[in-house]
């Protein structure tokens, strides 16, 4: 187990001010302002990729100015892939990332008909490379047509050679967020949070979204009945200062490039725990999203940021998305782990034909109703534990799920888990003296150190130790598990070992060389240090 993280100094990263953050989640912060509407600073730069036709086509692609993140654009992507890799600041290349084509279905009434792929993060760089698969038939792609439309503003009419509706255009989106702001750099969550107890949620304002969204909106369903699990399909490769930034570029991605009215989801969550506010309008209440298309209307989205087709998305991402699932599907009394009749709204993003009814389960995968493969392979197989966690959000907590992240549950799971001598686990990690660690288990307890790691202790030796004073007692603490030997079941302290005869059940105290047969356990047990089981404050 690795020591605890200190305090984090940013207020809203704080555990323990999660009450008074779900509130400002909705409105912002107060005293923010049009100075935190650092999505409308990011700076997208469209470089067309005219000549483009069928089979691949590989370009490279740099600009002055350093920018994070790319997305292809189009008239027309219809059958067409694209991935794309940075140059690093070494000269040579980084890996290559799929660009997956967006199949959100967007409902925004402002949205301009410009298809696009998911933005992919791929860290500071001047230069990228993006190979371009389209099928063998595909229109060569031309320059798009802005001088024919600037002239035809002059002349009051479009010239006929500037529609050109026969023809297709492509264009490399490349994507430069702000700095944010040195108080709204972030540290991923620390503590562990009690039943019933919703994650911190990072705002709008926060993040740098502004004040709303840009159509005139939001708009309200009539309450939430189900979510929807999608991933961003972003790239994993990010820092926990990152994901800022990359919200704030697919913010102005969707709402600059594609002409949506605002970020698609409800809610994102990062690879270490941090979730943001998504689409404006208040995170308690049933925005209608722009997320699943068919099936926007009274299904909250949250996005987990990151490609999660090979990868599984991290235990701490998996834990927080299902906690976040929890508390949101809560307030509407939805149960997770339960079904729910959705009538599909039709539309080419999704597979269920408009005006037919699907049962799914309340919290379900973009793919089960889309045509695509969000959230990813790995995103999907995570499902039944988000679905599991969600539903324990106002239960009492799994003491497993405390132990997680640990050197005490690492070595449990080592020793076979509940097959163990040790049984399941009975209380949640504590604090022993100094730095020691401890949690209790069915037939014995798991002591760690920095000095010792992490140790079990069961049975006679278990009882005789405790009976000697646990590790304040002479021995100090156990130094290793149970050695097996003929006649001995030995373990080693700090300062001395026990030593339990397999013939008369004794256990034998060995301090600098002098042993000591020690009395028999009480049958009531050793004393209990009532103080050792209290709550760590």
């Amino acid at each position: 187990m690795s020591p605890r993280r200190p305090t984090p100094t940013i207020l809203l990263t704080a555990i323990a001010a999660t009450v008074v953050m779900v509130p400002w989640a909705v409105g912002g912060l107060p005293g923010d302002d049009e100075q935190h509407a650092l999505a409308d600073d990011t700076v997208l730069a469209q470089q067309p990729l005219a000549g483009v036709g069928g089979g691949e086509t590989v370009r490279e692609i740099s600009q002055e100015t350093p920018f994070s993140m790319v997305a292809l654009t189009g008239s027309d992507l219809t059958g067409t892939t694209a991935r794309l890799r940075a140059k690093r600041a070494d000269g040579s290349w980084g890996p290559w990332y799929n660009a997956e084509r967006f199949e959100l279905g967007s409902e925004d009434v402002e949205g301009n008909g410009t298809q696009g792929t998911d933005p992919v993060y791929v860290g500071d760089t001047t230069t990228v490379q993006i190979a371009v698969t389209r099928p063998a038939d595909a229109p060569v792609t031309i320059e798009p047509a802005q001088s024919g439309l600037d002239a035809g503003r002059e002349l009051g009419y479009i010239p006929a050679n500037a529609q050109e509706p026969l023809s297709q255009t492509m264009s490399a989106v490349l994507i430069s967020p702000p700095q944010a702001p040195v108080d709204t750099q972030w540290t991923p969550p620390t503590a562990a949070l009690g039943p019933g107890q919703p994650p911190n949620i990072i705002s709008r304002a926060q993040w740098g979204a502004g004040t709303g969204g840009r159509c005139g909106g939001p708009f309200y369903g009539d309450g939430v009945r189900a979510a929807v699990l999608h991933h961003t399909a972003t790239g994993n490769d990010y820092q926990p200062e990152d994901s800022a930034a990359i919200i704030r570029s697919i913010y102005a991605y969707h709402t600059m490039t594609l002409g949506w009215c605002d970020i698609a989801y409800n809610a994102l969550v990062d690879k270490y725990g941090q979730v943001f506010e998504g689409r404006a309008g208040g995170i308690t209440k049933d925005v209608l999203g722009s997320h699943t298309g068919g099936f926007n209307r009274d299904v909250w989205g949250v996005s987990l940021i990151g490609d999660f087709e090979e990868v599984a998305p991290p235990e701490v991402m998996v834990r927080t998305a299902g906690r976040l699932l929890g508390w949101r599907l809560s307030l509407d009394q939805v149960d997770p782990l339960g079904m729910v009749a959705l009538k599909s709204d039709g539309g080419q993003h999704t597979v269920v034909p408009g005006g037919r009814t699907v049962t799914l389960p309340e919290i379900f995968a973009h793919r089960d109703v889309g045509n695509t493969e969000c959230p990813g392979d790995a995103g999907y197989a995570a499902l039944g534990e988000i679905r599991r966690l969600a539903a324990a959000f106002n239960g009492p907590p799994d003491v497993v799920d405390t132990l997680r992240g640990g050197a005490i549950l690492a070595r449990w799971e080592s020793e076979g888990g509940q097959a163990s001598p040790l049984g399941m686990p009975t209380s949640p990690e504590a604090a022993g003296t100094g730095d020691t660690r401890y949690a209790t288990f069915q037939r014995g307890a798991m002591y760690w150190s920095p000095d010792t790691g992490a140790q079990p202790l069961t049975g006679a030796i278990y009882e005789a130790w405790a009976s000697l004073g646990y590790e304040r007692g002479a021995l100090g603490l156990p130094t290793s598990g149970e050695i097996a030997e003929p006649e001995w079941i030995v373990q080693n302290f700090q300062h001395g070992t026990l030593n339990f005869d397999r013939q008369t059940h004794n256990v034998v105290r060995v301090i600098d060389g002098i042993s000591l047969v020690l009395p028999p356990t009480p049958v009531d047990g050793p004393p209990t240090q009532l103080e050792r089981f209290s709550p760590v404050r």
